[in-house]
C-alpha cells in the first residue's frame, strides 16, 4: 500500500476552489471515487486524513473545498462566516458541490461512473443536498447533518442510496428533524437508513472536540457509523 496525496485546484461559481486527492498508488486502474465534504470550518488536514483512510480500502477521494481557495474558518465566534451565505443560498451551494463532484470525476485515478459522497455536520446537510438534487452519485452518506430542506424540489425517485447517522441527543438536530428527514426521504422514493446512535451528539467523529452535553466525539458512534458507511460502500460498488 502506498497511500498519496495530491492537491487539485478546481473551478466553480465563487473560485478558484483547493482541495486535496487521496489514492492508493500500489492500485492500477481508475477505482470508485469518493467526495468528501467538510464540516463548518472548511478544508482542512482532518478531511485529508479521511480521503486517505478512504483510499486505504480501495477508493480515491477528494476532501472538497466549498468555500474558497484560501477560505478556512477557525473555532470561535466567526466560524460560520464562510458557512452562512451558502446556507443562505441553497442553489448557489449546490453548485459548488456540482464542481467538487466534477473534479472527482476528473481525477485519472477515478471511475466517473462510479461516485459517491460522504459529510460531516454541515458537509452532512452538502451531501443530502447532492442525493436531493439527483446528482451523479450512487450513494451518500451523512454524518451528523442538518436537515433543513433546500428550496428546490427533490428528484423522485431519488438515484442515490442515503445513510443518514445521527447522535439521537444533538440538538442540532432534534429527534423531530430526523424523523421529518425520514418522511421526506420516503416521499422521494429514496433508498434510505437511518442510525441513530444513544447518547452521541453533535460532530460525534470529531477528536478534537471533547464530549459535553450534545457535542463532541463518541468513540463507538464514530466507529460504528464508520462500520455502517463502508458497507453501504461496498453494496454500492461490489
Amino acid at each position: 500500500m502506498a497511500i498519496r496525496r495530491r492537491t487539485i485546484v478546481y473551478q466553480g461559481p465563487g473560485g478558484p476552489f483547493e482541495g486535496v486527492a487521496a489514492w492508493d498508488d500500489a492500485t492500477s486502474g481508475p477505482r470508485p471515487g469518493v467526495l468528501v465534504v467538510p464540516n463548518i470550518l472548511g478544508q482542512k488536514e482532518a478531511d485529508n486524513l479521511v480521503a486517505e483512510r478512504l483510499a486505504g480500502i480501495g477508493y480515491v477521494a477528494l476532501a472538497a473545498d466549498l468555500y474558497g481557495q484560501g477560505k478556512r474558518a477557525t473555532r470561535g465566534a466567526d466560524q460560520s462566516i464562510y458557512m452562512d451565505p451558502l446556507n443562505a443560498d441553497r442553489p448557489l451551494l449546490l453548485e459548488r458541490l456540482r464542481a467538487s463532484l466534477s473534479a472527482l470525476s476528473a481525477l485519472e485515478e477515478a471511475d466517473a461512473s462510479r461516485l459517491a459522497a460522504i459529510g460531516y455536520c454541515f458537509g452532512g446537510k452538502c451531501v443530502l443536498d447532492l442525493a436531493r438534487s439527483g446528482a451523479d452519485v450512487a450513494a451518500v452518506a451523512s454524518f451528523h447533518g442538518l436537515y433543513d430542506r433546500p428550496p428546490y424540489e427533490n428528484v423522485t425517485p431519488m438515484r442515490a442510496k442515503v445513510l443518514v447517522c445521527h447522535g439521537w441527543d444533538d440538538p442540532l438536530a432534534p429527534p423531530e428533524a430526523a424523523v421529518g428527514l425520514g418522511r421526506e426521504l420516503t416521499e422521494a422514493e429514496a433508498d434510505w437508513q437511518l442510525h441513530a446512535y444513544g447518547g452521541a451528539g453533535h460532530a460525534f467523529t470529531d477528536r478534537g472536540l471533547p464530549k459535553q452535553k450534545g457535542f463532541g466525539y463518541d468513540e463507538a458512534a464514530d466507529r460504528r457509523s464508520w462500520a455502517a458507511m463502508t458497507a453501504l460502500l461496498a453494496e454500492v460498488f461490489g
